[in-house]
């Protein structure tokens, strides 16, 4: 109930029915942010910059998600009237200093970006122009784009889109300038009618960023991903259904058949007697699985919006808001699950299991967060919380996430059954024999961790473009499909890996069947690392303090959730050939 309110919430909150203007009416410009164009989380106010600024900046006031998205909005000087052209208008005059000349070389050097926003249209464009060319002599000059101009169009009475171009005025030379050095910034605005209905401005925005447009989309490896995936399901499902038949075949023969074949017990059902042997620290066990069902609910959950188009996926800190509330929300099935099965194993103490389950993922995150914004803070960037922000969500997290954990662990505590296990155990556990290095855990994990990871590994490039480039990603659907396929070959291989496992009589399945799958987020890692230093151009101890820690986190989501799916194939694989093995 909780996660459908949330999503009406996030859907009514991302509807506008946008401004309605008359003419001559004033349209205001907010200023935003700068920062290098391959650094794309390194963003700093406009203001800091030496520009045309009020004497009194006044500050928009944002959502939670522009925000997170490293928004800090205030009000410019410039004057647009609604559909009122406006012919090279003087801004202001600035007097450089030499350390004002100096910071302008090297953002334009850096390429940094502006971020404007008109009418919730967000407007970029380059502050400067760097020409290189050359060998003997090499050529290297800074220019200043000193004059914008603004294209506007608009339907009726609401504005359409938005955008500014640079190349009507020659810009402003910087080499060789002195301190003082005076410019004087200029615009110019111009207004086009359009046919384009309000509601369908959202697509030419996109369309027609700044960055990079759509991703294009590589078919035949998504396709051929699949095709790979579907038969690797279909090859475990067979071969297992195969063996298993034999097994069974073999080990509910009756008695008086039983005579004349070899009596020396052997594979999984030797180990009846400690197979369903708990695991040691019940208490972190039943947290990790009770996480990690969390975030596969968060997970789905922001998909399916994704796909139903509930939110602006096209701006991240849409994704960012939804995300944290959906996980304050969802935090009553991380309790319910984790109580549910600290109370199945024989667990006691279950106050303290679910202050761990609570912690086992905030605890992380807050530390690499505090970590990462204090180095924000240093540097000044706008990807530094404000501390309004830090109250709120700690209150959300204090107030709603902690909570919800402690209620619906008190549901999973009362609402617990007996394991019901289908073997008797005994109290003495059996000796585990050696076995050879291929099936070691180890190996188990380097298995069953590259597999899920080779299912997705063609969707992580547009992933990884996405959320840590410029580009857009706009198959959701397809995202969708991968995630399921994720899930899929995450349970196969993980029955797989535990009949491997149980036919070589090691009964220490419990723990192996989350590290096994959960090693994905390893992969997932390497991949990252191979990402920032090969396919990337993002540089500098900011961003890549911020994209490795990040990443870190995203890798230990992908561990939790992926381990959690794991051992619940495996506990139901485990049960039903128990279940179906006579017993003497």
């Amino acid at each position: 109930m909780s996660i459908f309110v949330c999503f009406v919430v996030l859907a009514f909150l991302s509807t506008s029915s946008g401004i309605k203007y008359k003419d001559n009416d004033k349209v205001i410009l907010y200023v935003n942010k700068v920062g290098p164009y391959f650094n794309p989380h390194e963003t700093y106010h406009y203001y800091q910059l030496p520009v045309c600024r009020p004497k009194k900046i006044e500050h928009k006031s944002l959502t939670l998600g522009e925000v997170l998205d490293g928004d800090r909005m205030a009000l410019s000087e410039y004057d647009i009237r609604f559909t009122r052209d406006s012919d090279k208008k003087e801004l202001c005059k600035v007097t450089f200093t030499e350390q004002d000349l100096q910071l302008l070389r090297d953002a334009i050097e850096d390429l940094y970006y502006f971020e404007f926003v008109i009418d919730e249209i967000p407007v970029r464009g380059f502050i400067g122009h760097l020409e290189e060319g050359g060998f003997l002599p090499h050529n290297h000059k800074v220019f200043l784009w000193a004059h914008l101009n603004f294209n506007i169009e608009y339907n009726g009475n609401q504005v359409i889109y938005a955008n500014v171009t640079t190349k009507e005025q020659a810009p402003v030379s910087l080499d060789g300038v002195t301190a003082p050095y005076e410019v004087v910034f200029t615009y110019s605005v111009k207004w086009m009618k359009t046919n384009m209905a309000y509601d369908d401005r959202a697509k030419r925005v996109r369309d027609n960023s700044f960055f990079p447009k759509t991703l294009e989309i590589h078919w035949l490896s998504i396709i051929n991903s699949m095709v790979l995936v579907f038969l690797l399901i279909g090859f475990v499902v067979i071969i297992l259904t195969r063996v298993l038949k034999s097994d069974f075949a073999r080990y509910n023969v009756d008695d008086e058949e039983s005579d004349d074949i070899d009596q020396e017990d052997n594979g999984w059902k030797i180990i009846h007697s400690d197979v369903f042997r708990f695991p040691s620290f019940k208490s972190l066990f039943t947290a990790i699985l009770g996480v990690g069902s969390q975030f596969l609910a968060l997970a789905t959950g922001i998909m399916v919006m994704a796909v139903l188009g509930m939110f602006n996926v096209h701006h991240h800190g849409s994704i960012n808001s939804a995300g944290v509330i959906l996980y304050a929300f969802t935090s009553g099935i991380a309790g319910y699950v984790a109580a549910n099965m600290y109370k199945v194993l024989g667990g006691d103490n279950w106050v303290w299991n679910l202050n761990l389950t609570s912690c086992l993922f905030a605890a992380p995150f807050f530390m690499v967060w505090a970590f990462v914004n204090s180095v924000a803070w240093g540097y000044g960037t706008t990807q530094a919380l404000p501390w309004q922000t830090v109250v709120l969500l700690m209150c959300l997290w204090g107030f709603v996430g902690y909570p919800l954990t402690i209620i619906g662990g008190i549901f999973g505590k009362n609402w617990a059954t007996g394991f019901d296990a289908p073997c008797r155990t005994k109290n003495f556990p059996r000796e585990v024999p050696s076995v050879p290095w291929y099936r070691s855990s180890f190996a188990h994990c380097v298995v069953g961790g590259f597999l899920p990871f080779s299912a997705i590994s063609v969707e992580l490039y547009y992933i990884f473009a996405t959320l840590w480039g410029r580009e857009q990603y706009t198959l959701y659907g397809i995202l969708f499909i991968v995630y399921g396929i994720l899930i899929s070959v995450t349970g196969c291989i993980s029955i797989a890996l535990t009949y491997f496992q149980l036919s070589a009589e090691d009964y220490r399945w419990w723990w192996r069947s989350i590290f096994s799958a959960g090693s994905t987020g390893c992969f997932v890692f390497l991949y990252a690392m191979f990402y920032y230093f090969k396919r990337s151009n993002m540089s500098g101890a900011l961003q890549t303090i911020e994209f490795f820690g990040y990443t870190f986190l995203t890798c230990y989501v992908f561990f939790l959730m992926l381990g959690t799916v794991s051992f619940f194939a495996s506990l139901n694989f485990v049960r039903y050939i128990y279940v179906n093995l006579k017993m003497d």
